[in-house]
């Protein structure tokens, strides 16, 4: 049995029913299981269940011969349910659950250039959380994942085909890997499946690298229609960090992404990795086009 953690993420709607499919038993643990509905008509045993509650994951664990970590805390508007509670102390739980259960191989979905020194926190928590996978005596596969096409495609492209305008963090003008969450999830199967994936951290970008001011570019073609682009300051975006994080601490993670991803490094080569696994990466165009035709 496989258990997928984050059943209902977008990682996790991607890989059950690829699982599902290939006949392997899946329990989808997700904190709403009312959500998980399509899940469990496909034939996935739903299990309610919380990183931030031992109790559950032990349960969980039960039985299970493999782990999908796919949950996070970066959820706006849940200040209880965060990178500390999730990412950190709640991967450490899940770990250990899994462990204790026997389980024979946990699947981490990390971020891509994990490091303990970035500049932002959710970062070092990931990379913190590997180290303590690979110090826990489990098999493992970690994905690095670069950010999602989905959510910023979501972020810069909704907007723009709603109203006909965009805001963008900084100058848009540096260049950054998106990924789909479907082939995030591909790779997930590959490293549940295949041996060869073991003790293995594999970074898991899409097929091209491009700026935010492109991603835009790419839903105004899509929409046909052109649109207005508002751009953000990174001086005015290091000043509100600061001053929002007292009080709304998500909006400060959330404006210290963007502030990383108009400035640090972001990009991916994929091709190595493509050599060994070879998967069809989705495009930005692709995505857009599937949200234009969702918004009609």
């Amino acid at each position: 049995m496989i258990l997928v953690v984050g059943a209902t993420s977008r990682v996790g709607k991607e890989a059950i029913p690829t699982l599902l499919a290939h006949g392997h038993t899946v329990r989808a643990m997700t904190r709403t299981p009312e959500k998980a509905e399509t899940l469990r008509q496909l034939g996935a045993e739903v299990v309610q269940g919380d990183l931030r509650d031992p109790d559950s994951l032990a349960r969980a664990c039960t039985g299970v011969e493999k782990v999908l970590a796919a949950a996070h805390g970066f959820n706006p508007g849940q200040a209880d349910n965060n990178p500390h509670t999730v990412d950190d102390v709640g991967n450490h739980n899940l770990i250990d659950a899994a462990k204790a259960a026997g389980v024979d191989h946990f699947v981490f979905i990390s971020i891509l250039d994990a490091t303990p020194d970035s500049p932002m926190e959710l970062i070092r928590i990931k990379y913190a959380t590997e180290q303590y996978l690979k110090a826990s005596g489990l098999s493992y596969t970690i994905l690095r994942a670069a950010a999602f096409m989905e959510f910023w495609g979501a972020m810069v492209g909704e907007p723009i085909l709603k109203n006909h305008k965009t805001t963008i963090f900084g100058s848009g003008n540096n260049p950054i890997n998106f990924v789909s969450a479907a082939d995030v999830a591909a790779f997930a199967v590959i490293a549940l499946e295949e041996a060869s994936a073991r003790n293995q951290t594999i970074n898991v970008g899409g097929p091209e690298n491009l700026t935010l001011n492109q991603v835009a570019a790419l839903f105004e073609k899509a929409s046909g229609q052109p649109a207005k682009k508002s751009h953000v300051p990174l001086p005015m975006m290091r000043m509100m960090r600061v001053v929002v994080k007292p009080f709304n601490p998500m909006l400060s993670l959330q404006i210290t992404g963007g502030i990383v991803m108009d400035t640090e490094n972001q990009t991916c080569d994929m091709s190595a990795t493509l050599q060994r696994y070879p998967v069809k990466l989705h495009h930005m165009a692709e995505v857009a086009q599937q949200m234009v035709e969702s918004a009609n």
